[in-house]
């Protein structure tokens, strides 16, 4: 098997996995479509929004000693262990729980800039999510640091660790470089840049956005080295409201948000809610079910691991197929007037993403005209304020965002190639 161009799961293992989402192939209103745009929330894992709502129900509050309430505790200390050992590879450090992944941001940027008392400038990329460049940028202002950014590489769409080098120094207090582009698809090469920047400051803290990734491929924060990671549920099979992320030992301990009479690493504010932990817990289970088919270890976060690397696998072929077509359907890059963006032809190191434009069309009235033929694909353009400095630092206007997902298959991937050729030669010059 050519792992180099994926492995397709076989075709009746791919729809059982389709069951398991709601709305996977019509939304119950306005009909039949294909859900191209999981980059900006993913398709709901039924059981993870099931459990969520059976245990919103009950009144109870996890901080009461009845059996009820001993239950809800137990699931939030259970996912907390769960999100930290077996979705982030943590050995060690304290687990950030927020309303959104990008407030979870905020705090793991603010919490290690106002307690660092060292260090004259903070480096982070062109291409990062609003929440990690507005954060560094703000907390830059606020603590009279120089802030430096990265450019991107404009043909491969991610950031060289050759080019951050050239803004690290002994003096670069926090350094933040997203895990995978949300644009691009293009993945990092997070352990090169955290061992090349701990080169030259071995005390450096290194954040990364793994809310792009964390549904492609595993995180693993140990074998990385990094300070801070997170992810958003929503975009990871889960459901909205929750964000999680993690912070190393010495970032733990640091003076935060926190409630006084607690442990100093702890982060919670307040009481957490049990549908989220268990959400995300079914998520795992889902994840783990599909390692379990190429991993027989009693090791759960080994078999996660080998879920998530077969996940990965799947989207590859589907990125090929989406990208070379087949002899009966012509793909991406062979449709005349269709331009897929800071494309590379080695995929291995890309999410399944991609960024395109067609001749004649305008990408939101193109993004309407695949919404009338049963395609839901998402436009990234410059008088967006979450995408104009990322677009224009790719060297763009704007592009199409096409993000199918592992469960979907090569009948969703044919349809929709067949639906781009049809909008390219109806707009052809």
């Amino acid at each position: 098997m050519n792992q180099e161009k994926g492995i397709l799961f076989e075709k009746s293992y791919q729809e059982n996995l389709k069951e398991m989402f709601f709305y996977a192939d019509a939304d119950p209103e306005h009909g039949k479509r294909i859900f191209l745009d999981n980059s900006g929330g993913s398709l709901r894992l039924k059981k993870a929004v099931d459990v969520k709502c059976s245990l919103e129900m009950f009144p109870d509050c996890p901080e009461r000693i009845h059996e009820r309430s001993l239950y809800l505790k137990g699931l939030v200390e259970q996912g907390t262990k769960d999100i930290l050992e077996i979705v982030f590879g943590a050995k060690s450090g304290a687990l950030i729980t927020e309303l959104t992944a990008s407030q979870t941001m905020f705090q793991a940027v603010g919490t290690i800039m106002e307690n660092v008392k060292w260090g004259s400038n903070a480096v982070t990329s062109s291409i990062e999510h609003p929440s990690a460049y507005d954060a560094m940028q703000y907390y830059c202002e606020k603590t009279g640091r120089e802030f430096r950014v990265v450019p991107a590489n404009k043909k491969s769409g991610g950031i060289d660790p050759d080019e951050v080098m050239k803004y690290v120094d002994k003096d670069t207090c926090v350094l933040s470089i997203m895990s995978a582009s949300n644009i691009s698809g293009n993945i990092m090469d997070i352990a090169e840049i955290v061992r090349r920047a701990r080169e030259v400051n071995p005390d450096i803290y290194i954040i990364s956005d793994a809310v792009q990734h964390a549904p492609h491929a595993v995180m693993d924060v140990e074998a990385l080295g990094v300070d801070a990671m997170n992810f958003a549920p929503y975009k990871f099979f889960g459901v909205r409201g929750c964000g999680f992320a993690y912070v190393s030992d010495r970032v733990a301990t640091m003076r935060h948000h926190k409630l006084l009479a607690k442990d100093e690493n702890v982060w919670e504010l307040g009481t957490s809610a049990p549908g989220n932990f268990a959400a995300m817990m079914e998520v795992i289970k889902y994840v783990c079910e599909i390692g379990k088919e190429h991993c027989n270890s009693s090791d759960k976060r080994e078999v996660f691991k080998a879920g998530m690397h077969r996940i990965h696998l799947q989207e590859r072929a589907l990125l090929s197929r989406m990208l070379d077509g087949t002899k009966e359907v012509t793909g991406l890059r062979g449709i005349e007037g269709v331009h897929v963006y800071v494309d590379t032809q080695d995929i291995s190191n890309r999410d399944l993403i991609a960024a395109i434009g067609i001749d004649g069309i305008g990408f939101t009235e193109c993004v309407a005209e695949y919404q009338k033929r049963g395609i839901t694909v998402y436009e990234r353009i410059n008088t967006s304020v979450y995408s104009k400095r990322i677009v224009e630092a790719l060297g763009l206007e704007g592009a199409i965002r096409v993000s199918p997902m592992h469960c979907q298959g090569i009948d969703d991937i044919d349809q929709f190639l067949k639906i781009t050729k049809e909008i390219a030669d109806e707009y052809k010059c």
